[in-house]
């Protein structure tokens, strides 16, 4: 079988391939109201991380599912991200993950078995490395390749944190940097350096369990992952969500080492203007801010960080934790400001 770089077998890669926003509000619109359960703490109401259920006054289940095309050539690298990727979402409710379920789509006329048990090696390695089984799955024979995770945690109650829960006056923690989708353009295009590539892996493949951490803190009110929708996008889902303006501060972004520079290349992903397209009246910008830098807050973070709402005078403490525990990149980037909902970028 003829070898082929698994991104070129793909039209998107990573979170990149997700529908775009407005999109997806068309088909989700009345979706809420037409499921009313009382165990049912978050469904699709906010535009939220996972689906949470209350199982009794001590325990709630989260429940998630992500998958997508490959976001570089590495069988075992592109495993090890999807997974990540998908239990992030878990981290960012506030809860531990303790198992998961692999979700498998391959081209089989295109890839050989072996590249695909390495797939489903790295993803089993993440799964390890967060402690848990990948349980079963389901995989089917398909156009593109496909892997992720269908991820169940649990957490307590009181530790549930929500998209929609941020408190006028607060702290806007982002625990990664921003770039992925400028890194994997680029990388599709063969311009990625050996040191960029190792910076993006580092990232994607660095668990978000410090949420879990964070969950367990009073004074950390709202937490969602940044993923697809880019920076601005899942800051608009917590301002629409707590019904207040998040004021980003332009200067305090963290990025990876060569997005800026990659960026005003013109490495910039469909995704990103998709994005800008579905909720980009929602936003204020600087009226001299380039397109380029535009795109970067735009930009589709595969397995992103997360971005954090809590009390203002405790975010310097709560920012530093979060950098000891193994997030360099984390920064206090904005706070939450009474307003109309939705973002200002200064």
């Amino acid at each position: 079988m003829t070898s082929v770089r698994l991104t070129d077998l793909a039209h998107g890669g990573g979170c990149g391939c997700k529908l775009a926003p407005s999109v997806l509000q068309q088909l989700l619109g009345d979706k809420a109201a037409s499921m009313p359960f009382a165990g049912l703490l978050v469904g699709t109401e906010t535009g939220d991380d996972a689906a949470v259920w209350q199982v009794d006054e001590r325990t709630c289940v989260i429940a998630t599912t992500d998958f997508f095309m490959p976001v570089v050539d590495d069988p075992y690298d592109f495993g090890r991200i999807a997974a990540t990727n998908a239990l992030s979402d878990v981290y960012a409710m506030g809860g531990k993950p303790i198992m998961a379920l692999a979700i498998l789509g391959m081209p089989l006329d295109k890839l050989d078995v072996d590249t695909v048990r390495r797939i489903l090696a790295g993803g089993d390695a993440i799964c390890a490395e967060a402690g848990i089984p990948v349980a079963g799955g389901h995989s089917i024979d398909s156009a593109e390749p496909i892997y992720g995770l269908a991820a169940i945690g649990l957490c307590a109650p009181s530790q549930l944190r929500r998209n929609a829960t941020a408190q006028v006056g607060d702290a806007i923690i982002l625990t990664k940097g921003i770039g992925v989708g400028i890194y994997s353009a680029a990388f599709k295009k063969q311009a990625l350096s050996a040191d960029g590539y190792d910076e993006m892996l580092a990232s994607t493949t660095l668990l978000n369990r410090i949420g879990h951490e964070l969950a367990q803190d009073g004074d950390v009110h709202a937490i969602t992952d940044v993923t697809g929708f880019g920076l601005l996008g899942h800051g608009l889902e917590m301002a629409r969500g707590s019904g207040l303006t998040l004021r980003i501060e332009l200067a305090h972004i963290p990025y990876f080492t060569q997005a800026e520079s990659l960026a005003q290349a013109g490495y910039i992903t469909g995704a990103s203007k998709r994005n800008w397209n579905s909720y980009g009246d929602g936003v204020s910008l600087p009226t001299d801010l380039p397109e380029w830098r535009r795109a970067l807050l735009t930009d589709p973070q595969t397995s992103g960080g997360l971005l954090v709402a809590c009390k203002p005078e405790k975010a310097p403490s709560i920012c530093s934790m979060i950098e000891a525990a193994g997030y360099p990149s984390a920064r206090i980037i904005g706070a939450a400001v009474a307003g109309d909902a939705g973002i200002d970028v200064v």
